[in-house]
């Protein structure tokens, strides 16, 4: 797969306008990646930016903490899909995970997998967060839920994406499922290196640079 076509374009942070959104559909068409992410808020909007494309409309889900009511989340996912949404990136309950509810956590994952339905799932496990023991139950209750692909970072905690939490990820969840690195990766080089530990998509507002293999200094998802 050619690598503009592994990226979802990311735009997450509170403060954004909607002319920044704009651009951020007009940069993933013109690059053809293969969705622009953004927070649910957008999802009609850039549903309609991207309208007879193949850019996908993709947007996040309990962001960026993944504490909240798994009724709320499954109700937030279903309302971006019926406004156009075609991927879902939730986010999981990481203090339920930690407190070894692991029912909770699938239950939740589930939850969202139905009510996005015909859309994509990815799960956010917030990895810096997590031993790699939790890493692996998480994947384990993603798959067991349904989901179609993990990831590692909402990019908004205290640490973002690693080689070495992808390949764990990808030698849990096997080759069935997507795995997606997002958070921090920001260069052609950090995306190589995703990419070899086992990497299927990338989550990146530094895409442009990415794909240009040019240098980005600027903070971002």
């Amino acid at each position: 797969m050619k690598l503009n076509k592994m990226i979802d374009h990311t735009i997450l942070k509170a403060n954004v306008t909607r002319a920044e959104v704009e651009r951020v559909c007009k940069e993933a068409l013109a690059y053809d990646f293969a969705s622009v992410c953004v927070n649910t808020c957008h999802a009609e909007f850039v549903a309609k930016q991207l309208a007879d494309s193949d850019v996908k409309t993709c947007v996040v889900v309990g962001f960026p903490l993944g504490a909240m009511m798994t009724e709320a989340k499954a109700f937030e996912a279903k309302i971006a899909v019926e406004k156009g949404a075609d991927e879902v990136d939730m986010v999981i309950n990481v203090g339920a995970l930690k407190d070894g509810k692991l029912e909770l956590v699938e239950a939740d994952i589930y939850a969202v997998v139905e009510a996005s339905k015909p859309a994509l799932v990815k799960v956010i496990l917030e990895t810096c967060l997590l031993t790699d023991e939790e890493k692996i139950a998480a994947c384990e209750a993603a798959v067991r839920a349904g989901a179609d692909f993990v990831k590692t970072s909402t990019g908004f905690s205290t640490g973002g994406a690693t080689a070495e939490d992808i390949a764990l990820m990808r030698k849990t969840v096997g080759l069935d499922l997507g795995v997606k690195a997002s958070g921090g990766v920001r260069t052609k080089e950090d995306v190589e290196k995703m990419i070899e530990a086992g990497a299927s998509r990338i989550g990146a507002s530094a895409s442009i640079a990415i794909v240009e293999g040019t240098k980005n200094d600027a903070a971002g998802y």
